[in-house]
C-alpha cells in the first residue's frame, strides 16, 4: 500500500474540508506516518475518516477530529504541552511537531508501551511518556501553555484549569451520551473563557490507578 498518497489523500479530502487550513499543522499531517500508531492489522485502515482501536479496547479519533481540535490551540513553537490519554501516541506526535515539548499521561502501562515503540518508529524525540492519571494527579508536574485531552470527559476538573499558564489554552470534548462539543478554555489571568467549537461524539477518557512514570524521551 502507498501509504504515502494515503496520508497527502487524507489531508486534501478529510483534514482541509474541515476547514483545517494552518499551514504549520497541515504539514505536520503530512509528515507524521499514522500507519505506525495504528494496530497491525489496521494499517490498510490507518488514513480512513473513522475511528480505529487501540490496543487496551479503546478506540483513537478520526484524525480530522484531532487537527480540528489541535488548530483550535493556535500552538506556538515556544510552547509546553500537557496532553492527557496518550493512547496510540499519534495526537502527541501532531502536537510535538508543532510545540518544543511535550508531556504525554496515561494509566495503561500497554498502551504507553504502543505509543513508546510508534513514537521511536516516527522519530518524534520531544515527548515524554508518564503513566499517571492526567486528570487528578498533575499538582506536581508545573504549569503548561496548552492541554490537550484524548478523550472526553463529563466536565473539566478544577486541577486543569489550575495547570494553566495565564493565556494558555487548553481543548477537551465535554458531555456524555450524544450530547457532547469539543471545547476550547483560555486563561486570563484568574479568568476562563469556554467556547464550545463543534459537536462531536469521541470516547470517554479511562481512569486507572495513578503509578509512577515509566518512559522518557
Amino acid at each position: 500500500m502507498d501509504f504515502a498518497h494515503a496520508r497527502y489523500n487524507m489531508v486534501e479530502q478529510q483534514i482541509r474540508p474541515w476547514d483545517i487550513l494552518n499551514f504549520e499543522l497541515l504539514d505536520v499531517l503530512s509528515e507524521i506516518p499514522r500507519e505506525y500508531f495504528v494496530l497491525p492489522e489496521h494499517q490498510a485502515l490507518a488514513y480512513v475518516d473513522e475511528s480505529l482501536p487501540l490496543i487496551n479496547g479503546q478506540f483513537m479519533p478520526e484524525p480530522r477530529i484531532i487537527a480540528k481540535m489541535v488548530q483550535a490551540l493556535d500552538i506556538q513553537k515556544t510552547e509546553r504541552v500537557l496532553d492527557i490519554g496518550t493512547g496510540s501516541g499519534y495526537a502527541a506526535a501532531i502536537l510535538a511537531g508543532l510545540a518544543d515539548s511535550v508531556l504525554s499521561l496515561d494509566t495503561d502501562i500497554k498502551q504507553l508501551e504502543f505509543a513508546r515503540d510508534a513514537l521511536l518508529k516516527a522519530q518524534v524525540q520531544n515527548v515524554q511518556l508518564d503513566m499517571r492519571d492526567g486528570l487528578t494527579d498533575i499538582s506536581n508536574l508545573g504549569q503548561f501553555d496548552i492541554i490537550y485531552v484524548g478523550g472526553s470527559i463529563e466536565s473539566i476538573p478544577a486541577e486543569l484549569f489550575n495547570a494553566l499558564n495565564d493565556k494558555g489554552r487548553l481543548v477537551a470534548v465535554v458531555g456524555t451520551g450524544s450530547l457532547m462539543f469539543a471545547t476550547l478554555v483560555t486563561r486570563q489571568g484568574n479568568s476562563f473563557q469556554q467556547v464550545a467549537l463543534f459537536e462531536t461524539a469521541t470516547p470517554a477518557l479511562t481512569v486507572a490507578q495513578a503509578a509512577k512514570p515509566v518512559f522518557e524521551f
